[in-house]
């Protein structure tokens, strides 16, 4: 990265002390004498179904204007950020985003038109050279005004510079508006917290529970890319020294075939498989121990797969580490089952856990009936298990978190829902409760499925899960 830096205004509380300020003919120089370029043009190919999305949105809110920030990158070091991903709700409206754009559903009439602000060409421009977070000498051409209005099929696109102005002569003019918080500081500073915003968020959260067709066939691309890269990490085990490098091998597979991971890889060797977010992922690798790997492939349209697998490093399951997997396999089978429609939510997790508590108390860990360790005024088998089997899977990894608990956690399965159904059972290296020879042994088993018309589809069902095809697998892989 190049560290002669230049500020985006020379001024000293927007300089940095490598920073340099041009001289003015120097900017005079650098803002002129540039070749325009064709752009590529062209429409999203899933514009009409944005548009249809946001045309369902404004009916809900009729006289509203809705405010959906595709969010700002974020600090990661200093003058250094994180990659940019936009927020999923301006994703699941709009498309991929850049940093700062906001989509604005305005009323009109009985309807809404969508308006855009998206960054500005700024070649010709002081800015082109000045400017290091919008400078497209900096970060390289923007798709541009006239460009992100064809692209993305809205109404009408405006420059973000002109955003500022917009909003304040929007929250002046007392209109009802609505914002989808916590993407863009800068918007919501503007305008006092309403209940409506919150709302918003759950409105958007509800709309996004039931996938469609083309978001069931990305969220099943996810799994296939996935699968790569669980080839590409079991590729690394057999001759790998750490975490790190099972981390690396799913991550390049990640970036080469798709966008990026869909959240931090787990790649928890040993007793780190009993913590259940091992991100750190710098321990060693030790023939004869488990590999915890829970990872998933986010597509270009930015929908990931979330799938566990627990892999023997030296190719073989031992007699202890294959009874904690089998269990946990017939648990998850069982999980699977219980998704249909019209079934609880709950239901994948009653019907899991029903089988790991049986498993509990035939290898006399749980001293207790069945009744009583799954009462919930009890749940003893959560020492060993800790956590839900499902949870709702999109465009976020966790997704659609605010929708309410009456339609999502104790609501119903409905046809187009996916879900994850990931049973698990953890017995740590320093809990005297359980028999020596499973302490430090975590497994836990991870696939998405979708809710069909009249059961279930295993999305993630290309990677192997059962034990003998697990060994075989790798033993696939390795020859």
């Amino acid at each position: 990265m190049s560290a002669e830096r230049i500020a985006e205004k020379p001024t000293d509380a927007s300089r940095a002390s490598h920073d340099f300020v041009p001289p003015k003919a120097l900017v005079d120089f650098m803002a002129g004498g540039w070749i325009e370029r064709p752009s590529a043009g062209g429409t999203h190919p899933q514009a009409d179904r944005f548009r249809a999305r946001r045309e369902r949105l404004g009916k809900s809110y009729p006289g509203a204007y809705l405010i959906v920030p595709a969010g700002r990158e974020r600090v990661r070091a200093n003058d250094t950020a994180y990659q940019f991903r936009p927020s999923s709700d301006f994703a699941y409206l709009a498309g991929p985003g850049e940093a700062g754009a906001a989509l604005i559903l305005e009323p009109d009439g009985a309807e809404h038109r969508s308006l855009l602000f998206v960054p500005a060409h700024n070649r010709g421009e002081a800015e082109f050279f000045t400017d290091r977070v919008y400078g497209e000498l900096w970060v390289g051409r923007h798709r541009g005004v006239d460009e992100s209005k064809i692209f993305y099929g809205v109404d009408e696109s405006r420059p973000l510079a002109s955003l500022p102005h917009y909003l304040d002569e929007l929250r002046n003019s007392k209109h009802a508006v609505r914002i989808l918080r916590t993407h863009d500081e800068e918007i919501d500073r503007r305008f006092d917290t309403g209940d409506g915003d919150a709302e918003l968020a759950e409105h958007l959260s509800e709309m996004r529970l039931v996938k469609d067709a083309y978001e069931l066939a990305e969220l099943r691309r996810a799994c296939e890319l996935s699968k790569l890269g669980f080839d590409d990490a079991i590729g690394a085990m057999r001759a790998g020294k750490s975490e790190r490098e099972i981390e690396a091998a799913f991550w390049s597979r990640a970036r080469i075939d798709a966008n990026d991971t869909g959240y931090l890889t787990i790649a928890a060797a040993g007793e780190h498989a009993c913590t259940l977010h091992w991100t750190k992922n710098h321990g060693e690798l030790e023939s004869g121990a488990l590999l915890l790997l829970d990872a998933g492939i986010e597509c270009e349209s930015l929908y990931t797969a979330d799938i566990t697998r627990t892999l023997p490093i030296s190719g073989r399951f031992s007699p202890e580490q294959a009874t904690i997997y089998d269990l946990v396999w017939r648990a998850q089978r069982a999980g699977i089952d219980g998704v249909a429609p019209g079934n609880d939510f709950l239901e994948p997790h009653r019907r899991a856990t029903r089988v790991l508590a049986e498993g509990l108390i035939d290898l006399g860990i749980l001293k207790m009936s069945l009744d009583e360790a799954i009462d919930p005024e009890n749940l003893f088998h959560r020492r060993y298990t800790l956590h839900g089997t499902s949870h709702m899977l999109g465009l976020d990894v966790h997704d659609c978190a605010n929708a309410r608990t009456s339609e999502y956690r104790y609501g119903k399965l409905r046809e187009g829902m996916v879900l994850t159904v990931e049973p698990g059972c953890y017995f740590q290296p320093d809990d005297a409760t359980v028999p020596d020879r499973f302490r430090g042994i975590g497994v836990r088993i991870e696939d998405d499925v979708a809710v069909t018309a009249d059961g279930a589809e295993n999305l993630s069902a290309v990677v192997p899960s059962r034990r003998e095809d697990v060994e075989r697998w790798i033993a696939e892989i390795w020859s």
